[in-house]
């Protein structure tokens, strides 16, 4: 019996800012997890990876993260793409900054 599939987004940096994003159903890059495109089965994320890789001169290192949905919202499952979302943690700059 296979596993249930968890459900992904697709991430990367931006290529200028180094900024993390995520791919939206419309193919833009968006800073904010809650507009990423939920992938919920492997055909369709295999895709995804393959149109997010196929632009090199707007992102770099793009790659499947798992996700959880809470109200709808995709949350990060592993503390690594957590602290991702944060931004920058050497001093307040780029996400962080609008806290301040």
């Amino acid at each position: 019996m296979s596993k249930p599939f968890i459900p992904k987004v697709v991430t990367a940096n931006a290529l200028l800012e180094g900024d993390v994003v995520y791919l939206t159903a419309d193919d833009q890059w968006s800073r904010q997890l809650a507009d990423a495109e939920v992938i919920e089965d492997l055909a369709h994320g295999d895709l995804r990876l393959l149109d997010g890789s196929s632009q090199p001169d707007v992102v770099v290192g793009v790659y499947l993260i798992d996700v959880a949905l809470e109200d709808g919202i995709p949350q990060p499952t592993h503390f690594r793409e957590e602290f991702r979302t944060r931004g920058p943690s050497n001093y307040n700059h780029g996400k962080q900054a609008e806290l301040f």
